[in-house]
């Protein structure tokens, strides 16, 4: 894709919203709570945020296609994706991730239902979303599935630092 996927995001105020909610990807949110590194010693640089004052973060040097970290507030982290592409997918298909530790599909389910319930216009605006940005939105089971295999798989050389104790933040995603 030619076009930032970012700047599409910032210049398309309901795409944002979309993603804003229920994505919980918030791009005016940039700034993480606590001081961290990566055990690896990749960079990290935040891009966004969510509601819970977690934060985003693209690992290394370069663009977009970069692996993204995602770092709750409450001391936990997950590679979500390799490059902004992926974790868009993610969040269109099953924005309640957070809720499938184990990306069951019972946890997958479970979380469906509470978010149709809170936003029962979720799967018309997702399918809006999806064209808008020009990306294809898989099954929920194929994103969280695609979600395990990343932050299970070289997610485990992404280890978040808290660098004052020098201690690792625990896995999201087991």
């Amino acid at each position: 894709m030619s076009t930032s996927l970012l700047a599409l995001l910032r210049d398309h105020a309901a795409v944002a919203e979309f993603f804003r909610w229920p994505g919980e990807l918030d791009l005016s949110r940039t700034e993480h709570v606590e001081p961290v590194h990566l055990a690896n010693g990749l960079s990290l640089e935040p891009f966004a945020g969510d509601g819970g004052g977690g934060t985003y973060f693209f690992c290394g040097e370069g663009g977009e296609g970069r692996p993204i970290l995602f770092a709750d507030s409450e001391g936990g982290a997950a590679l979500l994706a390799v490059g902004l592409p992926e974790l868009l997918r993610l969040l269109l298909a099953a924005p309640w991730w957070r809720d499938c530790p184990g990306c069951t599909a019972e946890e997958s389910a479970a979380g469906e239902a509470e978010y149709l319930e809170d936003e029962p216009a979720l799967l018309d605006g997702r399918a809006a979303t999806a064209a808008a940005v020009g990306l294809a939105c898989p099954t929920a089971a194929e994103a969280l599935a695609l979600l395990h295999r990343t932050a299970t798989g070289i997610g485990r050389e992404f280890v978040l630092i808290y660098t004052p104790e020098d201690t690792p933040y625990r896995m999201l995603i087991s």
